[in-house]
């Protein structure tokens, strides 16, 4: 595997005006829960998906799910459990 040369983000960036800046955790995550709702409230909830991993233990794949389907109201969820 060959070295890589990228730089790992360690503070959130939004998109303003077609360009990227840095924001707060809070102002990033209002962001993210504003887009979710908006698209929930236009959609429907099966518009939301989660993808799970199996390399994550049973209560983080079990938090997972019951946030897809409690809080969002969607049965999309998924994971690469299946080996």
């Amino acid at each position: 595997m060959g070295k890589r040369n990228a730089v790992r983000l360690t503070e959130p960036l939004v998109r303003e005006n077609g360009a990227l800046r840095l924001a707060s955790w809070d102002e990033a995550l209002d962001r993210v829960a504003s887009g979710v709702q908006s698209a929930i409230r236009k959609q429907g909830p099966s518009t939301f998906g989660l993808f799970s991993c199996s390399k994550a233990t049973n209560e983080v794949n079990y938090l997972a799910q019951k946030f897809t389907r409690a809080v969002i109201g969607s049965n999309n969820i998924d994971s690469c459990n299946r080996t």
